[in-house]
């Protein structure tokens, strides 16, 4: 597009440069004031002005050069009826890219030069009239093939750029997907290496404790082997967000209040509050992981009875609200905990916040929310 676009204002260049020499050569020789000389050359300036050192859009011709372009020519004409045909060349940058004002242009030159023949002679000869007609067809010709080379060219950078486009979209697709990938084989090496090892060691340290139970140092063992091995499924876990693939967020959540409450017989269910939107799938990810970590946290620690999730769709913003009625806390010294610090972390990044309101007996609430925009 570029190329052609050099080539187009060169040609244009040329053409204006011919035209105006051609049409004027003649009258001016006829002539013996400085002034036809000056409105020529000022005319070749004013065209260099706007379409030489500005070099507007394509298409584009600024009014201020048609109305200075005009005035001179009406001074050359005032001179002398000859230089018709030059006051017509201000026409000539039209004629590269407006099919309509190029026909125009062609017409009103074919016209005028027959208007001055029979000005000057008082008659019309049938050669000059097809010859005039043989040159406006052939100029009438070159407007249609520029206009349409114009236009094509057009076409195809806008292809270029729907392509361009897609290419983008198709990279990105492909990066989330390599993303993906790599969380699943890095899933499936944790869950054959290190979680399968530290299943064996748990299952050989409880044979082992089977025949000294009262050896602390064993006890010890067991216990960190059976957090490790715990550690481990949680990380693979949360590597493969399959909850999301069937139903997307709000049946994940379904899913994992209803796997608690068979699991613990705490009452736990999801609630769904506004019109649900699309979200990224990194965006649903994260929020699921924060119910997840704040439902492990309740069920691990809160002796909890009922349990509520809550997603909520409001106008700026996406709401997890993750509550239950257990124990509750001193979120002043537990702030630094592990799993609260990933939560944050993970609101943090995609730009949303984390709050949790908890006190002694009275329940937590862990609220994660998200600008709308991030979806």
């Amino acid at each position: 597009m570029e190329s052609w676009e050099r080539s187009r204002r060169r040609w244009q260049h040329a053409f204006f440069a011919s035209w105006l020499v051609l049409t004027s050569a003649g009258p001016l020789m006829e002539v013996r004031e400085i002034l036809p000389w000056a409105l020529v050359a000022g005319l070749a300036a004013w065209y260099a002005v706007w379409f030489v050192a500005r070099t507007p859009p394509a298409g584009e011709v600024p009014p201020p050069y048609v109305l200075g372009g005009g005035l001179l020519c009406l001074g050359l004409f005032a001179v002398d009826s000859a230089f018709l045909v030059v006051c017509l060349s201000v026409l000539v940058p039209y004629c590269m890219d407006a099919l309509r004002v190029g026909l125009v242009a062609v017409v009103s030159c074919a016209g005028g030069w027959l208007w001055h023949s029979y000005h000057e002679g008082g008659t019309i000869t049938w050669t000059e009239l097809a010859i005039t007609g043989l040159i406006a067809i052939s100029a009438a010709t070159a407007v249609g093939y520029f206009y349409t080379v114009a236009r094509q060219s057009a076409e195809r950078q806008q292809l270029i750029d729907q392509l361009q486009a897609a290419q983008e979209a198709r990279a990105a697709a492909e990066r989330q997907a390599g993303v993906a990938a790599e969380r699943q084989r890095l899933a499936r090496d944790i869950h054959d290496s290190l979680t399968q090892g530290f299943a064996s060691v748990v299952m050989l340290l409880e044979a082992a404790q089977e025949r000294l139970p009262e050896d602390r140092h064993l006890t010890q063992a067991l216990r960190a082997a059976r957090e490790n091995l715990a550690e481990s499924r949680r990380v693979v876990h949360a590597l493969r967000p399959g909850e999301l693939d069937d139903g997307g967020l709000p049946e994940a959540l379904r899913r994992l209040s209803g796997r608690l409450r068979d699991e613990t017989g705490i009452d736990a269910h999801a609630v769904l509050t506004g019109a649900p939107r699309p979200l990224e799938p990194q965006v649903q990810a994260e929020l699921l992981r924060v119910a997840q970590e704040a439902v492990a946290n309740a069920r691990r620690h809160a002796r909890a009875e009922r349990l509520t999730l809550t997603l909520s769709y409001m106008e700026d913003l996406i709401v997890l609200d993750v509550h239950d009625d257990g124990d509750g806390f001193d979120p002043g010294r537990a702030a630094t905990g592990h799993g609260l610090s990933i939560m944050r972390e993970r609101m943090a990044q995609l730009g949303g916040s984390l709050l949790v309101e908890s006190a002694t007996g009275e329940g937590t609430t862990v609220v994660a929310s998200l600008p709308a925009a991030a979806r």
